[in-house]
């Protein structure tokens, strides 16, 4: 009995054991998503860094001694025609990681590095620019009408690009004519005629085809439209330059003779 109470009391007199904050082991394979995560913001973070210290670099480089109208276009974010490289890239507000640029005996070609992320300028998303002398010569892009080139200054204006954006929707409405979508094409025909109203031709496809929808009033309305801008002295004068337009010449006049005894007064 004497011995268990001794070694009772002997058992609660010994110190209790230390505890010591030892770093935890992690073994190389462990997985760890909040490590991995946070490794994988800062890997991005510096990526963008990277990015954004490359255009901002371009930019400068850009801008250095240009033309007042190279630098009034980069400003507003279009390519246009006689820009370097550099230019290019900084109108699109991008770096040379964007790009891929062959060069070869004073031409060169700028496309871009990715097709699942295209540059694009104030005009639309930029697919191709064709360099001659190291400058900008041909620009081409893609808009919602399709492939529209700049190849001369008059190209980049604001009317040329309406106008060849008119001209792909004519194509547009005639292919949707082929394929009895009447509907169609006479939308694809009214939106051209907004773009560029001084296209006879467009304002006679859609006349056709709201005469042939049973439309008297505004069949007739587009075949005067039409007939005003015409100018036949100006027309017969040109001679055989503008001879496929005499049959629709004749037709026009016909249907408004007809459509301003349909229409109710």
């Amino acid at each position: 009995m004497r011995s268990a109470l001794l070694l009772v009391v002997a058992a609660a007199c010994a110190p209790y054991p230390q505890r010591v904050n030892q770093p935890v082991t992690i073994p190389n394979n462990a997985n760890i998503p909040q490590l991995e995560g946070a490794d994988a913001a800062a890997a991005q973070q510096a990526e963008y860094a990277q990015l954004r210290y490359s255009a901002d670099s371009v930019y400068a480089l850009a801008i250095r001694g240009c033309q007042p109208g190279i630098c009034d276009a980069i400003g507003r974010g279009e390519i246009v025609l006689g820009m370097s490289p550099d230019q290019v890239m900084a109108a699109a507000k991008t770096g040379p990681q964007a790009w891929v640029v062959r060069r070869f005996d004073g031409f060169g070609t700028m496309v871009p590095a990715s097709q699942s992320a295209t540059p694009y300028d104030r005009v639309g998303q930029v697919m191709v620019v064709q360099l001659d002398q190291g400058r900008a010569a041909v620009v081409s892009r893609r808009g919602p009408q399709g492939i529209m080139v700049a190849s001369t200054p008059q190209d980049q204006t604001t009317q040329a690009r309406a106008r060849a954006q008119a001209e792909a929707l004519v194509r547009e409405g005639d292919d949707l004519v082929a394929a009895n979508d009447m509907a169609g094409a006479l939308n694809r025909y009214d939106r051209a005629s907004v773009l560029d109203p001084d296209q006879p031709e467009i304002e006679y496809k859609a006349a056709r085809l709201l005469d042939l929808q049973l439309r008297p009033q505004e069949a007739l309305m587009r075949y005067q439209r039409f007939l005003l801008s015409m100018e036949l002295e100006r027309i017969r004068a040109q001679g055989e330059a503008n001879a496929r337009l005499a049959e629709a010449i004749a037709l026009a006049q016909q249907r408004v003779i007809v459509l301003r005894g349909e229409v109710p007064r």
